[in-house]
């Protein structure tokens, strides 16, 4: 979970990630912000993140984002 924080704390460190529960649902995170997102996390975490993954429920809080990096690990 702290390198996940470290990669939001990169691209945007306004954001308080403990707290926020709506970074896509608010436009707390942009597009460019996302796709920067998944390209850090797929490094990170040695994962592959599909379009299929890429909806807001996996990605409006570092929880969310977190699940999803422990699911795709799995596979």
């Amino acid at each position: 979970m702290e390198t996940l924080m470290n990669i939001l704390r990169e691209i945007d460190d306004s954001i308080d990630y403990e707290k926020e529960q709506a970074l896509i649902d608010d436009r707390l995170l942009d597009s460019f912000g996302v796709i920067t997102l998944v390209a850090e996390l797929e490094d990170a975490f040695d994962i592959s993140i599909e379009a299929s993954e890429m909806v807001p429920e996996n990605f409006n809080s570092a929880g969310a984002i977190y699940k999803m990096i422990c699911r795709l690990q799995e596979i």
